[in-house]
């Protein structure tokens, strides 16, 4: 038991800290590291992590886990990104039309920081509708913009001042 939870451990945290790209990759990684493993046993293993494939800017894919807000994934960058982008949480740009928010995010991530925005249970967002790269967020009409970017800032981890 206690291989597998270094294994697991392992797995977790190249995860979060590298683009890993496919079973293969990982699997081999994991053997330089001494833990040798069969494809069924890493699938369990990426399985009961509820890690997903998200597109990278380069058309390649990465495993990423539910709860990670700390990838690395600036190098997978385009460059085409504007300098306010945050790569780390998905997050491209927020703008407004009358009390619509529209936020704009790499693809794939706008499901999950739609999900983010919701549950955060902040009573100025009524509610989102998240696409592949566009969130709308639905204000309360008497919220202003600026306490939205606040909101938005705080919810997403991201500085208000860059948007």
């Amino acid at each position: 038991m206690k291989n597998r939870k270094k294994r697991i451990d392992l797995i977790i945290d190249l995860i979060r800290n590298h683009c890993i790209g496919s079973q293969e990759e990982l699997a081999g990684i994991l053997a330089r590291q001494g833990h040798h493993v069969t494809q069924a046993t890493l699938s369990r293993d990426l399985k009961m992590l509820r890690t997903t494939k998200v597109p990278t800017d380069r058309g390649t894919y990465m495993y990423t886990l539910p709860d990670s807000d700390s990838l690395k994934d600036k190098i997978l960058a385009s460059g085409t990104a504007p300098a306010r982008a945050n790569y780390q949480s998905g997050f491209i740009s927020l703008s407004f039309s009358g009390n619509i928010a529209v936020i704009k995010t790499r693809n794939g991530y706008a499901s999950g920081l739609a999900y983010d925005i919701d549950v955060s249970g902040e009573s100025e967002i009524l509610g989102t509708i998240p696409g592949s790269d566009t969130i709308f967020a639905v204000l309360r009409e008497d919220v202003s913009r600026e306490r939205a970017r606040q909101l938005f800032a705080s919810i997403l981890s991201i500085d208000p001042d860059n948007f």
